[in-house]
């Protein structure tokens, strides 16, 4: 008898050790996520090695219709006296529709758990695959109606101020033109004044 009733209290315990475990689990999935704004100046780190490596992801439009892509070119610094990203993007992305279209896009940086997403987002069309189910990403929204997600770790949300499109007039050194515009689908540059950085605390 004594045997039983040890044998239930231990079950009893691990039953709710268990419980513990799962309720813990789902608080850390529930879990608020917050993000702190940071002035532009305060942006550190391995800038080449961030966008080269890393990856950036590209997002443009409003909520329900916007659409994301990974890049792996860009540009941060001063230009006209004023915080900038530059991006670039050739004219057959699906993305590009919603660059031309919006004032404002955001780029994110995730840290490298996440590069699936960005495998996928840079792979795929969003013509022919919603990304956001594909992928799990979870959007968010800025004030200007921009759109960042959960899983970033940086956000930097830029306002269009120039764009224009690379001629092959215009390259010095042509084995560029050559090697990486063999099709002639040049990128076009946009040029985007910070407006806000994000970090996620």
């Amino acid at each position: 008898m004594k045997r039983v009733i040890c044998m239930v209290l231990l079950a009893g315990v691990m039953f709710s050790a268990c419980k513990e475990k799962v309720e813990d689990k789902e608080k850390a999935m529930n879990k608020e996520v917050s993000f702190k704004k940071i002035d532009p100046q305060d942006l550190d780190g391995k800038v080449i090695k961030t966008i080269s490596e890393d990856w950036l992801l590209l997002t443009a439009g409003k909520e329900n219709d916007f659409n994301m892509m990974t890049c792996s070119w860009g540009m941060l610094g001063n230009l006209w006296n004023e915080p900038v990203c530059m991006i670039f993007v050739r004219p057959q992305r699906y993305t590009y529709e919603f660059m031309e279209k919006n004032d404002y896009f955001t780029i994110c940086v995730f840290d490298t758990i996440h590069r699936d997403i960005l495998t996928f987002c840079g792979s795929k069309s969003g013509r022919d695959y919603d990304k956001v189910k594909e992928t799990g990403l979870k959007p968010l929204y800025t004030e200007h109606g921009s759109v960042y997600y959960e899983q970033a770790r940086l956000v930097i949300e830029c306002q269009k101020i120039y764009a224009d499109k690379f001629e092959a007039t215009n390259f010095i050194d042509t084995t560029i033109m050559n090697k990486v515009y063999p099709e002639k689908d040049y990128h076009k540059m946009y040029v985007g004044k910070i407006i806000n950085v994000m970090v996620k605390e």
